[in-house]
């Protein structure tokens, strides 16, 4: 059942959450251009977690906030080792993980499955 999941022998629909789950996604691909949407996207994660829990949207939002807080702590670290020149390789290697995860995790959210 797309969409859907089951407590207590009802159906919930869950089309809407899912779509604020696809504008998360998006907010974090477009803070590539625009970095302020990422920030956007975590408060965004946070305020609605209440909507989602016990879904399997739950886990996309589980995994959309970690992606949030290990990205900053890996920015900082790069941003704080840049005088050092591995800076540079870990921020790209920071930058290509959070591709990873976005792609991932909106792949499995296209398939109505959850992310783990």
């Amino acid at each position: 059942m797309q969409g859907e999941t089951f407590s207590n022998s009802r159906v919930r629909d869950l089309s809407k959450e899912k779509r604020l789950t696809q504008v998360i996604y998006a907010l974090q691909a477009a803070s590539f251009l625009v970095g302020i949407t990422y920030i956007f996207a975590a408060v965004i994660n946070y305020v609605k977690w209440p909507d989602v829990a016990g879904t399997w949207l739950e886990t996309h939002f589980r995994w959309q906030i970690r992606t949030f807080w290990y990205s900053i702590l890996w920015g900082i670290v790069g941003g704080l080792t840049l005088f050092l020149f591995i800076g540079y390789v870990i921020l790209a290697a920071n930058t290509i993980w959070v591709v990873y995860r976005i792609a991932i995790g909106w792949i499995a959210l296209s398939e109505d499955r959850p992310v783990s």
